[in-house]
């Protein structure tokens, strides 16, 4: 096992030893969890021809536990402009309400 140092070179007679920066892995890997936490994920839903209003409505209802004026809203979004964000939030609950969504095959995308 390496300690904060490394021996570089050298004889017998005269080891040198190099001081290497200590850097602790499970900081690190912390810090990247801390940042992925920070980012804001999204629920990006797209227009298709295949849904009717009222399907869609009902499972935004159902994935969000919204009302069914904000669902109408975001349907109607989805509608004209092709796709919306439809949910923001950690990985773990867009993860939840995507997978929510697709129970009737809607047309999604998770993004970070």
């Amino acid at each position: 096992m390496l300690d904060s140092f490394t021996a570089v070179f050298g004889n017998d007679s005269g080891m040198q030893e190099e001081a290497t920066p200590d850097i602790d892995v499970e900081t690190l890997q912390q810090e990247e969890e801390d940042e992925e936490q920070e980012t804001p994920w999204r629920v990006i839903l797209f227009d298709d021809d295949i849904h009717t209003f009222d399907e869609v409505i009902n499972q935004l209802i159902k994935a969000l536990g919204c009302t069914e004026a904000h669902a109408e809203k975001l349907t109607l979004k989805v509608h004209n402009e092709g796709k919306a964000r439809v949910f923001e939030g950690s990985f773990e609950e867009c993860f939840q309400v995507n997978g929510t969504l697709k129970e009737i095959q809607l047309i999604t995308e998770i993004k970070g």
